[in-house]
């Protein structure tokens, strides 16, 4: 080791001096005396292992001062105060952004989801009877009710679903499935993927773009667990195309004594058609066919929290509900408590629209969100940001979250540049807001689409424009 090294390796304050300056700040009411020592101890150990395995430096020198360790200490330990998960203003356009959280929840979702967390709930317990209860019977009813289902069950999330139905049905046994429909979604989740997981057998059929019925029948045999059919709620396969439709699926399950289930990914209740948008199947209209079990998701086109939503007849319910792995994957009383206000909604389809802000962006008039864009550049203007130019852009919002993937949703963007900086460094700073602004850029302007973002939130977007220019 060189002498330079040696020197600076000497030059590391002790830990009870940084401790001492940290202590005389009153450090202890932010963090345990533990955390505290280890904290600094991991500082100390940063710059050792900088002075080994790097060239010395007059930086490096200065770095080492007692007085610097403590305050990278004290910033390390304020940075752990601070939540990291932050809510934030979505002006991408993308209405169930899975990144951004996917689905708002209804005001009447967060109110019961304080309500029930604020103290005990009866999760488990009926009131009636006095004793344990199953958490499931809070939204079995309405689920039933809106979908037409015999039973139903929720675990949390729409993966976790199709996951237990698989290894109920079909383990050990073949799943077929359409190779056109061996999907994968967002975060690298893929249908054969889940399967191995499962320990059901995937057993394709078809082609990428033409599974005929015949295929499907072929394909049943003594180690035939299941049909799967999965909805390809994220792309579309057009041109020279055909599939075997779920009505002739479950025909043909009734007649070989196997199962057939639909994973419908998406968990649409309502007829986007009736509001103009492309044609979603509703579960309803699958539970109809008379097939055995459907999964979906209750934080995409259902407009609520996280969580996988299975139906379909009661005795195969029961199986999935006995199997050991549902445990593992149940929802908790939050979860509950805003999936069932949500689904209240849906009691009055017409309320649900209004209600639910991810329904609402789909639908709302084009008309409306240009009044709300110019409302919005009109406060703008006000504000004198003189750096600032706005403009009016027609342009097209996304469904996102996997869902209507073929649906250009007609919009209007508020177009803004700044004179002094690039359109990215603008997208940076609005980005790194007290609450984040997160916004499309396009060449030398960014791009807030107003379909997704509400008048409430133009306070927060004013104040991102104030601290970043």
């Amino acid at each position: 080791m060189d002498e330079k090294r040696k020197i600076l390796l000497k030059s590391l304050p002790k830990i009870d001096e940084v401790i001492l300056l940290l202590e005389k700040k009153d450090i202890y009411s932010r963090a345990s005396r533990e955390i505290v020592k280890e904290m600094s101890q991991k500082v100390v150990q940063k710059l050792r292992d900088e002075i080994v395995n790097s060239s010395p430096t007059e930086k490096m020198k200065s770095n080492l001062d007692a007085a610097n360790v403590a305050q990278t200490v004290e910033k390390l330990i304020k940075d752990l105060q601070s939540c990291r998960l932050q809510r934030l203003v979505n002006a991408t356009g993308v209405i169930l952004h899975t990144n951004l959280g996917r689905a708002p929840l209804s005001p009447e979702a967060l109110q019961r989801i304080l309500e029930v967390g604020s103290g005990y709930s009866n999760l488990e317990f009926d009131l009636i009877r006095g004793e344990r209860g199953n958490r499931y019977d809070h939204v079995r009813d309405i689920i039933c009710t809106l979908t037409g289902a015999e039973d139903a069950l929720i675990v949390n999330n729409n993966a976790a679903a199709v996951l237990l139905v698989l290894n109920t049905l079909a383990e050990g046994k073949e799943a077929i499935v359409s190779r056109g429909e061996l999907i994968e979604i967002g975060g690298e989740f893929r249908i054969p993927e889940v399967m191995q997981k499962s320990a059901a057998i995937l057993r394709e059929v078809g082609t990428t773009n033409r599974t005929r019925l015949s295929d499907y029948e072929k394909a049943v045999c003594a180690a035939t667990g299941l049909i799967l059919k999965v909805h390809t709620s994220n792309y579309r396969i057009i041109g020279f195309t055909e599939e075997a439709d779920i009505v002739a699926l479950t025909a043909l399950g009734k007649k070989k004594g196997i199962p057939v289930v639909d994973d419908l990914g998406s968990g649409c209740l309502l007829d986007l058609e009736k509001y103009g948008l492309q044609h979603e199947p509703t579960v309803r209209e699958v539970v109809a066919t008379g097939i055995d079990v459907v999964t979906f998701s209750g934080d995409k086109l259902l407009g609520g929290p996280q969580a996988g939503i299975i139906v379909g007849k009661k005795n195969i319910l029961e199986l999935i509900k006995r199997n050991p792995l549902n445990r593992a994957l149940r929802i908790d009383k939050f979860t509950l408590a805003a999936l069932e206000a949500t689904l209240i909604h849906y009691l009055n389809p017409d309320q649900a629209v209004s209600a639910l802000r991810p329904l609402k962006s789909l639908t709302e008039p084009v008309t409306d969100v240009k009044k709300r864009a110019s409302k919005l550049i009109s406060i703008l203007r006000k504000e004198k940001f003189t750096s600032l130019e706005y403009s009016l852009n027609n342009s097209f919002s996304s469904a996102g979250g996997g869902s209507l993937p073929l649906e250009k949703i007609p919009t209007v963007l508020v177009g803004v540049k700044n004179k002094n900086l690039s359109a990215n460094r603008l997208e940076a700073r609005l980005r790194q807001a007290a609450v984040p602004i997160i916004v499309r850029v396009d060449k030398d302007e960014i791009l807030l689409d107003l379909r997704t973002v509400t008048e409430d939130e133009f306070g927060f977007i004013i104040e991102g424009f104030r601290k970043c220019l």
